[in-house]
């Protein structure tokens, strides 16, 4: 599977990935996605998707994200922001709900987003301030306020959109919705970043969610939220892994290629050594990432491990990519910071990994609040 998602990255999506607008939502690598039928492994035939059985396998999604980010980081973020949203669905919503969206979702014909963080809560996820007012009258709420750093907004077709219900009870009072993108009161812009991921900025005035709308439980949402993060931050980790190898790589053949003093500079130690490290970090890297995924399948997501092993998983690899990443600009010299070669493209995209989805920061933190809760002793 990793093979062919390399293979398919590198042809086919590279191809419809160059046709997008930087910085916003590329419909027809969506759709090349789901020709490719990679996209589609990510849902269960019985939402439209390819897989045979309802499960939600973390270890494929890994497999894919790394596979496709050694070739083609559009297509790895198209993919997995596809996911993400839909997987929010397929988890707690109702079946009409699921009816509704995950088809077109899963065959790349409706985009997806997840729309958590805010202006002055992007860390601090349970004090989300965006307003779900009760309207009797549609029965149902109104929303009101502001979400930013939201990946593929603001072009989505749907957004799962958390808010709070229930005032001065913390994460104990959000409630996630699923809001139409064409939602009357809901505008939006997009946002530049170093990387050209399509993220933006979405405002909420008076918006109508009916109770159908309410994805799991009312006052529920931000443990549907912590669920869904619990499964895709390997594949944060996986997708920096990806990027990793690519530099890793690219890397490799520069120091076989280029020649200084007389000899290739890959007889240089200082070279040779580096190289070495950066390829054993990178291999650390990807078996925790896929010992994470394999016991969040083991344990179908309820193991109580799975919250810390994730959050270890996405940030040592989230952290060794950006070294690795460095370290073969570094090795490359001058050429590896010119505009529009691959090691220049990694350097910008390596970045946010370490950001979205919960900082490196907040990943200690989870792992520091679950090793004092007790759960050290039932080991990694």
């Amino acid at each position: 599977m990793l093979r062919e998602a390399r293979r398919l990255g590198g042809s086919d999506l590279k191809q419809a990935s160059d046709t997008g607008e930087p910085g916003r939502v590329n419909r027809n690598l969506l759709g090349a996605l789901a020709r490719s039928g990679l996209l589609p492994r990510l849902f269960p035939s019985s939402a439209g998707g390819a897989r045979p059985d309802e499960s939600v396998s973390a270890l494929e999604l890994c497999v894919l994200r790394e596979g496709l980010a050694i070739e083609c980081t559009d297509a790895e973020t198209a993919l997995a922001m596809q996911g993400l949203g839909g997987y929010v669905l397929l988890m707690a919503a109702g079946p009409e709900v699921i009816r509704r969206w995950v088809p077109p979702i899963a065959r790349g014909e409706a985009i997806a987003a997840f729309a958590l963080s805010e202006p002055e809560h992007g860390s601090d996820a349970g004090a989300i301030e965006l307003r779900a007012v009760r309207d009797e009258g549609l029965p149902g709420y109104r929303l009101t306020g502001e979400k930013t750093w939201i990946s593929n907004a603001p072009d989505a077709d749907v957004y799962v959109v958390f808010a709070r219900t229930t005032e001065d009870a913390g994460a104990r009072g959000v409630t996630a919705f699923v809001v139409p993108g064409d939602s009357a009161g809901l505008s939006g812009q997009p946002l530049e970043l170093v990387g050209s991921h399509p993220i933006g900025r979405l405002q909420f005035d008076q918006v109508a969610v009916t109770d159908e709308q309410v994805v799991g439980d009312v006052d529920g949402g931000f443990a549907i939220a912590m669920r869904t993060l619990d499964l895709f931050r390997p594949s944060v980790g996986a997708f920096a892994v990806g990027m990793a190898q690519a530099a890793l790589e690219q890397a490799t053949k520069y120091a076989q290629a280029r020649h200084a003093f007389g000899r290739p500079i890959r007889q240089f130690q200082a070279i040779s050594h580096r190289l070495a490290e950066m390829a054993t970090q990178t291999e650390a890297a990807r078996l925790l990432v896929y010992s994470a995924a394999g016991r969040y399948d083991a344990g179908g997501g309820r193991d109580p491990a799975v919250t810390r092993t994730s959050a270890m998983a996405k940030l040592f690899a989230t952290e060794t990519a950006q070294w690795v990443v460095d370290a073969a600009v570094q090795i490359a010299g001058a050429s590896g910071l010119q505009r529009g070669t691959l090691l220049e493209h990694l350097y910008r995209e390596v970045r946010a990994p370490r950001i979205y989805e919960g900082t490196s920061e907040i990943q200690r933190e989870i792992i520091a609040r679950e090793l004092f809760r007790g759960s050290a002793g039932a080991g990694v």
